[in-house]
């Protein structure tokens, strides 16, 4: 049984130390290349309440979609989950899940939270 599910941009180095960190902690881990695969907007809504943040706060506004088609603008819940998955790029990361619980790994040390 996997304990850890990871949402993995394999382009991402805290993604790829995440990634790393479960091994060297010799965790068992699933990994979600959401890029690849991408998140529908019910998968979003989970992940979010496992966060237990607005979808606002999962954007990444560096990002060159969030500056070209959403800087400035007020979106709705709703709005902002259609967004990202449109554009799954615009999705903070790492996300990793463990049981009902969920965080964002920046810093990493943040996996120590999941227990």
């Amino acid at each position: 049984m996997k304990v850890y599910t990871i949402y993995h941009n394999p382009r991402c180095s805290k993604s790829r130390c995440a990634i790393q960190h479960m091994d060297e902690t010799n965790s068992e881990y699933e990994v979600v290349e959401y890029l690849k695969d991408n998140l529908d907007a019910a998968s979003l809504r989970n992940i979010l309440s496992m966060l237990n943040i607005p979808a606002s706060e999962l954007i990444r506004k560096g990002e060159p979609a969030y500056k070209e088609n959403f800087k400035g603008k007020e979106l709705t819940e709703e709005e902002w989950i259609s967004a990202m998955v449109e554009f799954p790029k615009l999705i903070e990361r790492p996300i990793i899940v463990k049981g009902n619980k969920a965080i964002i790994a920046r810093p990493l040390e943040r996996i120590e939270e999941l227990g």
